[in-house]
């Protein structure tokens, strides 16, 4: 089994989130950044669960500067076999979704995973878009895989439920909670990931679909109020009249 895990890296969910350049740009001094926990824990940890039973190679891709190297060690010392890194600078989901397709179209992969989103961004459209270039069936929202042969049994995250397919062949997949589970790289997993293979291929040409106007901050939450219980009267008009919800 041959599987790509695509992987990004995220600003730690404790980071506090400021803009600079007019609000034009994400102020990164000072974060700390992680391995997007949907890539990680999820999309890599049930592609390694694939490989160690049936065999094969998992390959993790990242299109990013060299600072991003750190997840991807990460990643090979949870247990990834190799990774490429495409250096360039992402501006938007197509380009990263470019990039990953122009090495990917040539490679045979079983399974092309992805996490349901980045926590910054939460866009989705990554998955999506490497499924539309390949011209390969598209899974999004999956949260439990098997494979038999060249048959993959998904259940998905639907509204209000679950929804389970079976696909044949290729496909592309994007990994939500349940998927797997959290995976803590070990002492013999960070050594082996400083001598496994990482490769730094030039980006191609892109132009990019989404330009950023600028960020906004949403507002403040409010206080919460505690009503009494017994005192139905004043919840009603509390709805009534400040929720309007009523």
């Amino acid at each position: 089994m041959n599987l790509l895990v695509c992987i990004s890296k995220t600003p730690d969910t404790t980071s506090k989130i400021s803009f600079k350049n007019d609000n034009t740009e994400y102020n990164s001094d000072g974060v700390n950044f992680i391995m997007n926990p949907y890539d990680e824990w999820y999309a890599l940890v049930r592609a390694l669960e694939l490989t160690e039973s049936s065999g094969g190679n998992v390959t993790v891709i990242n299109v990013g500067p060299s600072s991003n190297d750190i997840i991807i060690r990460k990643a090979l010392a949870i247990g990834a076999n190799d990774a490429v890194r495409i250096d360039g600078e992402s501006p938007d989901a197509f380009f990263t979704a470019s990039q990953i397709v122009a090495f990917a179209k040539d490679k045979n992969y079983d399974i092309i995973l992805t996490g349901k989103e980045t926590i910054d961004y939460n866009g989705s459209g990554v998955g999506a878009m490497i499924a539309e270039l390949l011209e390969l069936p598209y899974i999004s929202y999956a949260t439990h895989l098997e494979v038999n042969g060249t048959i993959s049994t998904v259940t998905r995250d639907i509204e209000g439920g679950e929804e389970v397919c079976e696909v044949s062949g290729p496909f592309v997949l994007s990994a939500a909670k349940g998927l797997a589970e959290q995976r803590i790289p070990n002492m013999k997993g960070i050594m082996m990931a400083k001598s496994k293979p990482l490769v730094v291929i030039p980006p191609i040409t892109v132009t990019s679909k989404v330009s950023t106007v600028k960020f906004v901050l949403p507002a403040a939450k409010g206080g919460v109020k505690l009503i009494d219980p017994d005192n139905m009267d004043e919840l009603v008009r509390l709805l009534h009249e400040e929720a309007k919800v009523i």
